[in-house]
């Protein structure tokens, strides 16, 4: 099929991608020249694994190209992908600007029936609201499908070339059967492809990041209150996870969540039902309860030190709101780096992929050093916030003997504390006194 994504983002890079890997001709489409010009080169601005090599490959093979003549890309494709961002305001609302900027290009760009496919994350209703401004643009025939993204950052391509499950929002029927026979292939393992109205379509995204949210900020919360009363969190989740209703996933206790989802969603739904004269208490908990944890994990810190950080030097490991990723936004290691430098505390950080994206946000502020054991030298602790696998198994004497005191504080529970404690570490995790 001829496609066209506009956006060449997050979401848009994974898609054009995975989509020509199928067999598809797809132009991605972008009015940022210098990016074009990088990913030409198979340059490609964001670290997701697998992904530069499909570009190489489907650019090689004539399947995937990347241009900025919008124009020319939507009147050669059938189906027109929106990918653009959706920026949080200041409200907690999707700032839609780029939405209907593009959706007015591809309006004036048409010139036989397209499918426009909305993959960016929008609030409830854009399907229903585009259409009628697209009309009043154009008179060529036109469907929009609401289709939401389920990609995790760090697996976004297994994600889109194996889904759980594929969700297409249309009432019409004869965008539904071409959708459907798009992704037929990316569903051969028989997960279903689920059809449904555009709204309902809509609301599945901000539903199912809002309730993975809430697993978080949940198994957060008992961690605490496991601190509090001396039992371990983490078997407390070994039997919480047996029960089959409950399932294993996302109750991990730690710094909470971030990246460009979560808190954009949350914040996102919460605005939704604002607007429509509704609140969602349990999901406003989860918001408050995913920025208290930063802080807590702050005061264990500074309680440690009473209440004086003054000169002291911490070891960052981990800067990226996950592993396996060089994303940064609304990451737990943001705030918790701003609330060290404001008590008087040095910093040098260590993260395999997110340097760029720290400089932008730190600037000289931090140190920046090449390796995890660089970071310890002369530090008076070391702070373990992203769980990269490299992390996973360090040596511990050698820990000890670069560290000033040999103090470890894990925001993930990656340490067995007995292993540590018998080293002569001083040991602070989430959910275990």
């Amino acid at each position: 099929m001829k496609i066209a994504v506009i956006g060449t983002g997050y979401v848009g890079l994974v898609v054009g991608t995975c989509l020509s890997e199928m067999g598809n001709d797809v132009i991605c489409v972008d009015n940022d020249k210098n990016k074009l010009e990088l990913l030409k080169k198979g340059i490609v601005p964001i670290f997701e694994p697998g992904l530069e090599e499909l570009i190489k490959t489907n650019t090689k093979n004539n399947r995937l190209s990347f241009s900025d003549d919008l124009k020319s890309a939507v009147e050669k494709s059938q189906i027109i992908y929106i990918a653009v961002g959706t920026p949080q305001g200041e409200d907690g609302s999707a700032d839609m600007k780029y939405v209907y900027a593009v959706a007015e290009e591809i309006a004036e760009s048409m010139n036989e029936y397209k499918i426009i496919v909305d993959k960016s994350t929008v609030p409830v209703g854009t399907a229903e609201a585009l259409t009628k401004f697209i009309k009043s643009k154009t008179d060529v025939e036109f469907d929009i499908v609401s289709n939401p993204e389920f990609l995790k950052q760090g697996a976004a391509v297994d994600d889109f070339l194996r889904p759980d499950r594929i969700v297409l929002g249309t009432d019409s029927d004869k965008a539904r059967d071409i959708m459907m026979n798009l992704y037929a292939p990316f569903v051969r393992n028989q997960n279903p492809i689920i059809t449904m109205d555009a709204k309902s379509a809509e609301m599945v995204k901000y539903a199912s990041n809002s309730f993975l949210a809430v697993k978080i900020s949940y198994a957060n919360e008992i961690a605490n209150l496991c601190e509090k009363v001396g039992a371990n969190a983490d078997m407390v989740r070994l039997g919480m996870c047996a029960d089959t209703r409950i399932g294993t996933k996302f109750l991990y206790p730690g710094l909470g969540y971030g990246g460009s989802c979560f808190p954009k969603d949350v914040k996102a739904l919460l605005k939704t039902a604002k607007e429509h004269g509704t609140q969602c208490p349990i999901i406003q908990s989860a918001d408050d309860t995913n920025k208290r944890q930063r802080l807590i994990f702050v005061q264990k810190i500074t309680n440690f030190y009473a209440n004086d950080l003054t000169g002291k030097t911490f070891a960052i490991w981990g800067l990226s709101f996950k592993p396996k990723t060089n994303d940064m936004r609304e990451a737990p290691s943001i705030t918790i780096i701003n609330e060290l430098l404001k008590r008087g505390a040095k910093v040098q950080a260590y993260d395999p992929k997110a340097f760029d994206s720290a400089r932008i946000i730190f600037g000289d502020k931090i140190t920046y050093v090449d390796s995890a054991y660089e970071a310890l030298k002369n530090a008076d602790c070391m702070l373990l916030l992203t769980e990269w696998n490299e992390f996973r198994k360090p040596d511990f004497e050698k820990i000890k003997e670069l560290l000033k005191t040999p103090v470890i504080f894990d925001g993930r529970n990656q340490y067995n504390r007995e292993l540590l404690l018998e080293k002569g570490f001083k040991y602070f995790s989430i959910g275990k006194r």
